[in-house]
């Protein structure tokens, strides 16, 4: 074309969960059985939606109210209920119009760092979910800046290290925080987050903190909501009900904006936003009307806390299958529903494989793992598989120099939960014996 027409970001605008089930559709294609453990949809494993909150939907999907426009922040009545949910805790306090509705935390996510300057930079989390890492990376046009998460210290954020990022790099103006953990699966304590605030307002910059795996904590951990932390620091939570209630097709998420008016240049800059908002007119109706109805339900606490400890005992069977496996470093995860592996240092080479018998699969796999630019761990994870059927996502397609995995927990059998870990701490071994 006679003009250049391709975003100076389009290039870091990528999704490997997602692309890797083009491989494994083409390996079913060859005959193999899959496991597909790569995309955190409770649904697609299978998870049964009670008839109470389908009865919920479908009343809903009954009435003509659901079929229209709502205001462009959302349903009044949702924001409000969502609101007092927040305002009952007695820490930060926020009014309805503070609440603004997406569809998903995907678009979110893409409007938050999209009406940035393109000068202004959000440092996130390494690993972090790669939905995260390539909005901010393509609103700059620029790589991802990062902080580590360390795999030797349950996944926490290395706070050192974010710190000396912030001081050598003015440009910084934020901090982005997701707890629980994705792809990690690590639960912040409270220490940990007062004093990431900490060096927020130490540098004045505002937070970013994704809680969509907020309610979705076990093995006795517990963490504190950022507003309830965060004193006058401006902050953006982002919430929504795709992975809690689980509802992920119904693409509804929303924003709490907290303290805009303690600083002008932040409440201009959420005021983008909402203008932004403005232009498509407003999120999906229906999902929105659902909310207040599905959380106040009496029987969702207890649909919830059954999901709960059925990623607990997940969690617990895949720690003790692989933290003893040589080579690879693994924590117990406290909250969501995905367990990061990292490889140590060294582990990995260009030689390793695993026995693949279907030669047109073997064939495949040669030419994906020997393909310019393919890291270690997808050359690991390619082999897996067409090896064994088990689907993962390489942990270096999540925003970090960690070469590894991410597992999701959503195998509601607990027999084949224990063949898939069992199956990979084997696979481990042998490839790393090759």
């Amino acid at each position: 074309m006679r003009n250049n027409i391709v975003h100076i970001g389009a290039g870091e605008l990528t999704y490997e969960i997602r692309a890797i089930v083009d491989i494994a559709d083409k390996l079913k294609d060859l005959g193999i059985k899959t496991n597909m453990e790569n995309i955190g949809d409770p649904v697609a494993k299978g998870e049964k939606i009670p008839l109470w909150m389908k009865e919920i939907v479908a009343d809903l999907a009954m009435k003509d109210c659901a079929y229209g426009y709502c205001p462009t922040r959302g349903v009044l009545e949702t924001r409000q209920f969502l609101a007092d949910l927040t305002n009952k805790r007695g820490k930060t306090q926020i009014t309805a119009d503070d609440i603004l509705f997406f569809n998903g935390l995907g678009d979110a996510i893409q409007k938050v760092y999209g009406f940035l300057r393109r000068e202004a930079r959000v440092i996130g989390p390494s690993p972090t979910y790669s939905t995260h890492s390539s909005g901010e990376a393509a609103h700059a046009g620029q790589k991802p800046v990062s902080y580590r998460l360390d795999p030797g210290n349950n996944w926490y954020p290395d706070l050192d290290d974010l710190r000396l990022s912030i001081k050598y790099n003015p440009a910084i103006c934020g901090i982005l925080i997701i707890n629980p953990d994705n792809p990690t699966g690590a639960v912040y304590p409270e220490r940990v987050l007062r004093e990431m605030i900490a060096i927020a307002k130490e540098y004045d910059l505002f937070i970013i903190c994704d809680e969509i795996y907020h309610n979705i904590v076990y093995n006795g951990e517990s963490t504190k909501p950022i507003s309830d932390l965060i004193g006058d620091v401006p902050t953006i939570a982002m919430k929504g009900i795709s992975k809690e209630a689980p509802w992920p097709g119904a693409r509804c998420g929303w924003i709490e904006v907290y303290n805009a008016d303690k600083d002008p240049m932040f409440q201009q800059y959420v005021a983008s936003i909402l203008n932004s908002k403005m232009v498509e007119v407003c999120s999906t109706t229906l999902p929105q009307k659902a909310i207040p109805a599905l959380l106040s339900h009496p029987e969702y606490p207890k649909y919830l806390e059954e999901r709960k400890r059925r990623y607990e005992r997940a969690s617990n069977i895949a720690y003790q299958l692989l933290k003893d496996v040589p080579g690879i470093k693994v924590n117990r995860t406290n909250g969501a529903f995905y367990m990061a592996v990292a490889f140590e240092k060294g582990r990995l080479t260009h030689e390793q494989s695993l026995p693949i018998e279907n030669p047109e699969v073997k064939q495949l796999v040669d030419g994906l793992v020997n393909l310019p630019g393919c890291s270690l761990d997808k050359r690991f994870v390619y082999y897996l598989l067409a090896s064994t059927g088990i689907c993962v996502v390489p942990l270096s397609s999540f925003c970090t120099p960690e070469q590894g995995f991410r597992i999701t927990l959503l195998e509601r059998d607990e027999q084949e939960l224990t063949k898939i870990f069992e199956t990979i701490a084997a696979s481990i071994g042998a490839y790393l014996q090759s």
